[in-house]
């Protein structure tokens, strides 16, 4: 049966006055831990190679300065280092040409690729450098060179309108080639260490191994070892600048048994059972440059360029650049250093 109009009404009316039953509000679930199953792969791992890119992109810069005595192999050392003619060898001297009475330095860069990396690789010879009689002071025009190249360096980056790459002329690594006399340091071994150890990573070495027995060498360095620990010389890797455990452990090894390392270069190609390698010959057989057996070689090149290289570049602006920097600017109070071409930028800026 169907209602009346009247019924109707006074549902209608009930309906206002007795409120609907609310919902029970929703609790919360418990916030899951996220985990890597949850999320599923972002991409994160991309960055590397993003890097990796850009870095090729762009190359690499890497300068070596060699010093020591005329005769100690050094431009043999480094063409054998980077396997091509990157340093050039002095054809011998001759009655004409006079013997230089200063120490000089030579600069000469190379763009080297390898497996699609490109690197600007600069040599920094000091012919000169300990062949007077006396050699007081020899080692100034070095340390001027260097610091010269951290101004250059300075005044690029303090620009208003700065270059987006300064160019690094700056020096990341010298080698220091130490006579293998068998003996102990000389005198002008470890002044120019202590002068220079303070502005540039030097990485020592015992040029032309081969003119010592094996018990020479190892006593060799042993002696050498001790004498720069005595004269406080820090030489690269430097313990302060150890970052973490794994790298502390791995330079303490090298600190400990490589350094100095004692080398054998040589840029000629001889055969030994049947394969090609770079060797020395002598009257008693063929010494294998890079024959772990027979020199430290091969320990030099995969310390510089193999596991260092980098770090070397980093240790460069890091610390010895920032402490020029840091001191050059609190020299000049505070202020970048200002010469008459910056003034002139500045104006033409403003």
């Amino acid at each position: 049966p169907h209602a009346g109009p009247l019924e109707s009404k006074n549902e209608a009316a009930m309906s206002e006055l007795v409120p609907e039953p609310r919902q029970k509000p929703v609790v919360p679930m418990k916030p899951m831990g996220i985990n890597a199953n949850l999320l599923g792969y972002i991409g994160i791992d991309t960055i590397i190679e993003q890097m990796r890119k850009k870095t090729m992109k762009t190359g690499f810069d890497f300068n070596i300065m060699v010093v020591g005595q005329s005769g100690l192999g050094k431009s043999t050392l480094v063409n054998t280092l980077f396997k091509s003619q990157v340093s050039r060898k002095s054809s011998g001297w001759n009655r004409e040409e006079k013997i230089p009475k200063t120490v000089e330095i030579k600069a000469i860069g190379h763009v080297i690729e390898e497996g699609g990396v490109k690197m600007k690789l600069t040599v920094i010879d000091t012919p000169g450098f300990g062949d007077q009689i006396n050699n007081e002071n020899c080692w100034e025009p070095i340390e001027k060179y260097i610091n010269e190249q951290y101004e250059k360096f300075l005044k690029e980056e303090v620009n208003i309108a700065r270059k987006k790459r300064i160019p690094d002329t700056r020096v990341h690594c010298c080698l220091y080639f130490i006579s293998p006399t068998g003996h102990s340091l000389r005198p002008l071994d470890l002044e120019f260490m202590k002068h220079l150890s303070k502005v540039v990573n030097i990485i020592p070495v015992i040029a032309k191994a081969d003119t010592m027995t094996l018990e020479e060498k190892i006593e060799f360095k042993q002696r050498v070892r001790k004498e720069l620990e005595v004269n406080g010389i820090e030489f690269y890797p430097q313990k302060e600048f150890d970052e973490d455990l794994e790298d502390k452990t791995e330079n303490d090894k090298i600190r400990q048994e490589s350094m100095p390392f004692a080398v054998v270069g040589s840029d000629k190609e001889y055969q030994v059972n049947g394969k090609r390698v770079l060797g020395r010959k002598t009257p008693w057989g063929i010494i294998e440059v890079e024959n772990l057996t027979h020199c430290e070689f091969a320990l030099l090149r995969d310390f510089v360029i193999r596991t260092h290289l980098q770090d070397l570049k980093e240790v460069t602006h890091n610390i010895h650049y920032e402490t020029y920097r840091a001191k050059r600017l609190n020299d000049n109070g505070g202020l970048p250093p200002m010469t008459v071409e910056t003034e002139e930028n500045h104006e033409s800026n403003l």
